[in-house]
């Protein structure tokens, strides 16, 4: 199923955005048993002629593809031969609605739905990344996967991997300062039909959450008769955080594949981040790689703190627009 929009940009073009909520297929590989695949969006340049590249946009815990509908829209509008595809990732908005996605509810797996949609729809393999938070280390794992051959042998790395604020190793309870938990338990002790957005928003401030979080943790309502009900699996999407926690990616880092160029973007006020994890990346974007392996490269996104997209759009377009419009 699918609805196409018409949006003209900031600069008077006018982008294409086409929402798709996949159906269930066969896989080739498991003829007898069918798998869902993923909801999705594109957005795109209107101009004539079709598309040469493509970038998926990944977005992190309880979001939503729409999330970097904005920013996708802004950058399309400069790489019109570029088609941007906003994906909801398993238990993750529109595709929390599918049936046929099933656990274990992973990183590998999460990665993997990427892989089964690509094939479900026909698709040349992506040439570009943009996964912020969890989303970042699913990037990681598409790519892992595919240099290990998981996908089959017409599987082709992507060129480029954008990895938002999301830090690459496993992540140590000790050095964050709960929010994340804090959260999700939080949830855990609601309803499943919620009265109203400002009562969430109420309701989150007086257990001490701020205004921020409060606000766009109402966002992920969707209507459901005369309440609300949320627009992600809680428990699916736990899950998914245990596996982000857990999950493991400096080895891919410091030996990426061949013709594989990783980026990795740490917000300048972002709480996520140790010294020894920066020191650490700093070492590796100067390390000269060999010639049978990618590239590292690591940027430091000023003004803004883990939302990058939203806290400064304008500094992380800068960033990545032109090593994306090298790839034309």
């Amino acid at each position: 199923m699918s609805r196409t929009l018409i949006l003209r940009s900031k600069s008077g073009s006018k982008l294409l955005i086409n929402r798709f909520i996949t159906s269930p297929y066969s896989h080739p590989s498991s003829s007898a048993r069918s798998i869902g695949t993923l909801a999705f969006e594109e957005i795109r340049s209107s101009q004539d002629g079709p598309y040469n590249f493509t970038a998926f946009f990944l977005h992190g815990l309880l979001g939503s593809g729409r999330n970097w509908r904005s920013f996708s829209r802004t950058l399309a509008s400069s790489l019109p031969d570029w088609r941007m595809v906003l994906v909801d990732l398993r238990n993750h908005g529109k595709s929390a609605e599918l049936e046929g996605i099933s656990p274990p509810h992973d990183m590998e797996n999460a990665a993997k739905d990427l892989a089964n949609l690509v094939t479900s729809q026909g698709w040349n393999w992506p040439d570009a990344f943009l996964g912020h938070s969890m989303g970042g280390k699913v990037a990681l794992q598409f790519a892992q996967s595919c240099a290990r051959g998981d996908y089959g042998e017409s599987v082709s790395l992507p060129k480029q991997l954008w990895i938002l604020d999301s830090v690459p190793g496993k992540v140590n309870p000790e050095n964050s300062d709960g929010e994340v938990e804090k959260v999700l338990q939080s949830l855990r002790t609601l309803p499943s039909s919620i009265p109203s957005r400002k009562w969430l928003v109420d309701y989150l401030l007086k257990l001490g959450f701020s205004k921020s979080l409060s606000e766009w943790l109402g966002t992920s309502l969707k209507k459901s008769g005369d309440k609300e009900t949320w627009a992600f699996n809680l428990e699916g999407a736990i899950q998914m955080f245990n596996s982000y926690r857990d999950t493991d990616y400096w080895p891919l880092l410091e030996h990426p594949p061949k013709s594989l160029d990783i980026s990795v973007v740490q917000a300048e006020n972002s709480d996520r981040w140790t010294e020894d994890v920066v020191h650490r990346l700093q070492n590796l974007a100067s390390k000269s790689f060999n010639e049978d392996e990618g590239k590292l490269s690591y940027y430091v996104l000023p003004k803004s703190g883990h939302w990058v997209h939203a806290d400064n759009p304008k500094g992380l377009l800068e960033i990545v627009t032109p090593k994306i419009a090298s790839l034309v």
